[in-house]
């Protein structure tokens, strides 16, 4: 009996400092890096449900600048960058600029529940690609894995990880992409 209380005593004085430190460590700050693709690649098509069973294809938003976004609610870095989208997404919408979340294999009950907790709703398309086939045909190894599609539906940028959507160098690539083929179209 003793020598179990004196290993309970133990692990407790022992394990539980670093159980705090490792809960109080700050998150690393989100990256805003994006990585332009020496030759952009078609985007190809899909057609995915959103939240309330509509389909939406890819090819719908043809003509404007498509941030396609793979994510789940137990990806830690997915569920740092919604707010930042979601703002980006606020303030370009109305000149051309789409985001698709696309969510992997969960449900929209759970997804909807998960949105609900959020303090900043997405207003943006959330779109379920249960058998991550859509994720497949973007070469998606990871989440949160983030793609800028131009007005000629070509892959231009990738991200793998989550990402700071609100900041200044990423507002500007979208505002390159959104002020490309002005006047051309």
């Amino acid at each position: 009996m003793f020598n179990r209380c004196l290993a309970l005593i133990l692990a407790l004085v022992l394990c539980a400092p670093f159980g705090l430190l490792h809960a109080e460590l700050p998150s690393p700050e989100l990256s805003h890096e994006l990585h332009r693709l020496k030759t952009p690649v078609a985007a190809p098509d899909f057609s995915l449900e959103d939240l309330d069973g509509e389909q939406h294809a890819l090819s719908d938003y043809r003509g404007k600048v498509i941030m396609l976004n793979f994510w789940a609610t137990w990806c830690p870095p997915c569920r740092r960058e919604i707010p930042s989208m979601e703002s980006i997404y606020q303030d370009l919408g109305d000149k051309g600029f789409v985001v698709l979340g696309v969510n992997e294999f969960e449900t929209p009950d759970h997804v909807f529940a998960y949105t609900g907790q959020l303090s900043v709703f997405p207003n943006f398309p959330i779109l379920f690609d249960l058998d991550s086939k859509v994720a497949e045909l973007y070469g998606v190894k990871g989440l949160p894995t983030t793609l800028l599609i131009n007005k000629q539906g070509q892959v231009v940028y990738r991200a793998a990880g989550g990402r700071n959507f609100d900041h200044p160098e990423v507002r500007a690539i979208m505002g390159e992409l959104l002020s490309e083929g002005d006047g051309g179209n």
